[in-house]
């Protein structure tokens, strides 16, 4: 099999309901899909072949960006590897996952911070390990994007607010409840109602794609497993979009420069 194929059928088995990829590949694609893939191999022999895949996996993902339009939202969400009970007695990711905490709680893993457009299409994505503070990768995250950058309240920091400002960028939190008000545009106010499209969008790598699970084998395994997932939802038919108009988009998008 050529890595192309291995790249394939990591990105399909995102797209089906399966709930582990040796079931999606030995009962649908070594019984549906022989005309499609020829060569298939054993499952074992195809689990040694994934690491080979994940520089691949990498520059594929990165064509799979868009450019920025003005509108930007960014988020994080935590990715467990196993349960917290287990954390002594794991493995795989033992030296490299983190605990760390969220809103919901403790966990051991990673971070999965994304940044996306209104339209609901991928711009950045970057992995770290779970004791990661959220605000830490955003200016790797934000060096292409212009306009306005629409976080929640784990992005508030003054120094990388004046910082993003600098080069195109606003960044704009709900206040904590002992900040002090403050006057905000009526179009900033109704576009940080609808940041709610990032934490879909996460809703459905983590429920539809299965970005968190705990039956990884090693760690190139896993970063494949990631990368595959963040490219099957690009291909999504119709992914989380605000539905502007085109005139709204673009008056939006003029209004954030």
């Amino acid at each position: 099999m050529h890595i192309s194929e291995v790249m394939t059928l990591l990105i399909l088995f995102h797209a089906y309901n399966y709930r582990t990829f040796k079931h999606f590949y030995l009962d649908h694609v070594h019984i549906h899909m022989r005309c499609e893939f020829p060569n298939l191999v054993s499952y074992n022999r195809l689990i040694e072949w994934i690491p080979r895949a994940l520089a691949a996996l990498i520059g594929f993902l990165n064509t799979r960006k868009v450019d920025c339009s003005g509108i930007n939202f960014i988020d994080s969400t935590s990715l467990r590897v196993c349960h917290n009970m287990r954390i002594n007695s794991h493995k795989v990711m033992a030296g490299i996952a983190q605990r760390g905490k969220t809103s919901t709680g403790w966990f051991f893993g990673f971070k999965l911070h994304l940044t996306t457009n209104d339209k609901g299409e991928l711009l950045d994505a970057c992995l770290t390990p779970g004791n990661v503070d959220d605000r830490v990768p955003v200016d790797k995250l934000t060096k292409k994007l212009w306009g306005k950058l629409f976080g929640d309240r784990g992005y508030i920091s003054q120094p990388l607010f004046e910082k993003l400002f600098e080069r195109g960028l606003q960044l704009i939190t709900r206040l904590k409840s002992k900040m002090k008000n403050r006057l905000m545009p009526l179009f900033d106010k109704l576009l940080l109602r609808k940041r709610a499209i990032i934490e879909t969008i996460i809703d459905q790598l983590k429920n539809i794609m299965q970005l968190e699970h705990s039956r990884h084998r090693g760690v190139p395994h896993y970063f494949a497993d990631i990368l595959a997932g963040l490219i099957a939802y690009t291909y999504q038919e119709k992914l989380p979009s605000l539905n502007l108009a085109p005139q709204q988009q673009k008056m939006l998008a003029g209004y954030a420069i």
